[in-house]
């Protein structure tokens, strides 16, 4: 009676997992498809077209929708509520420009950094966020499927590649301005195989770490840790982007690694 039981048990284990996969893969599908829409010339033109005063803080925002907000009640994520610290602690008017796209990955973000109008917001920025890399893992949730390790080695050495050429067209762009590169967190960490997906999202944070160490001004901002022990309460309904209490997290990590004297100084 007790094998029938377990198996039994096994089998609705194994069903609900698959049913959050495959509604993680049409979350990660609505990404892609809301990529098409978010480059339009006529969604820029505001955002681009604001003037930098003498008494003007820039934060330039950019990589994946992490940066955009997804999740978030408020429609802000962890680049709007950074801002809000930032202009109760600085004396300047901050700005913040976002123009981060749901779904995006490093070939995106690499083709992204050709356009002239985000170059010279690069060029113009005080202060530099972005998140990137989670769908180059996560590949629309593909990787979950079957966690085969050679594919995700080499998933990860074309994401390595493509971040370092980041790191050198932001800093060739602007030498001035500290980039705060956002890490990963594992939001699948309550799942049955979340000993191996974390063990894949440390080594991706670790080798990217060690990527912008090679860089001036560039911080690498870990998140993993602020995730880890109670992931279910810091998750959107979609089980995978941060909800407002996880993008609040989130600013205020950046915000506790950001020299607000230095920047006052600027």
């Amino acid at each position: 009676m007790k094998k029938y039981i377990l198996t039994a048990i096994s089998a609705v284990s194994i069903l609900a997992t698959l049913v959050w996969l495959i509604g993680l893969g049409w979350t990660m599908q609505d990404q892609f498809t809301a990529n098409k829409k978010t480059l339009k010339p006529a969604e820029k033109t505001e955002a681009f077209t604001q003037k930098k005063g003498d008494n003007d803080l820039s934060i330039f925002a950019l990589g994946d929708s992490l940066t955009r907000g997804t999740g978030d009640a408020d429609s802000k994520g962890y680049a709007g509520y950074l801002t809000d610290i930032i202009k109760k602690k600085s004396d300047k008017d901050v700005t913040l420009i976002n123009t981060a796209v749901k779904g995006e990955t490093t070939r995106g973000l690499l083709r992204q950094l050709q356009q002239r109008e985000i170059q010279r917001q690069v060029k113009n920025a005080d202060v530099i966020i972005m998140t990137i890399g989670g769908n180059d893992l996560f590949q629309q949730g593909t990787t979950l499927e079957s966690l085969n390790l050679d594919k995700i080695n080499a998933q990860k050495q074309t994401y390595l590649n493509n971040i370092s050429k980041i790191y050198k067209q932001l800093r060739n762009l602007n030498n001035h301005a500290v980039i705060y590169h956002v890490g990963l967190y594992n939001p699948f960490s309550n799942l049955a195989e979340a000993k191996t997906t974390s063990s894949i999202v440390r080594d991706w944070n670790f080798q990217t770490a060690e990527t912008a160490a090679a860089f001036q001004k560039i911080v690498y901002v870990p998140t993993f840790d602020l995730f880890q022990l109670q992931v279910e309460n810091f998750l959107y309904s979609d089980q995978f982007h941060p909800n407002t209490k996880g993008y609040k997290l989130i600013a205020e990590r950046v915000a506790s690694l950001i020299d607000f004297e230095q920047e006052e100084k600027k």
